[in-house]
């Protein structure tokens, strides 16, 4: 009774401990990660440029009027 009381927790520990990923496959998880946020960031910069030309395209400020120029009195 004493040895299944000692034994099944250690069981229960075995059974709950698993084995870590090695280097390769976090460094290659990690890899792709990486590769996704970069493409996404340059979508968004592409979008963002793509929105910049077409607002470019509009004129910046309203044209100077044409008033008749003062005579300083």
């Amino acid at each position: 009774m004493r040895a299944a009381a000692l034994i099944i927790p250690l069981l229960l520990l075995l059974a709950a401990c698993k084995d870590e990923p090695d280097f390769d496959t976090r460094y290659d998880k990690a890899a792709k990660e990486i590769d996704a946020r970069a493409k996404a960031m340059d979508a968004d910069i592409a979008e963002a440029e793509k929105a910049a030309a077409a607002a470019s395209d509009l004129p910046d400020t309203a044209p100077p009027s044409t008033a008749a120029a003062s005579s300083g009195e």
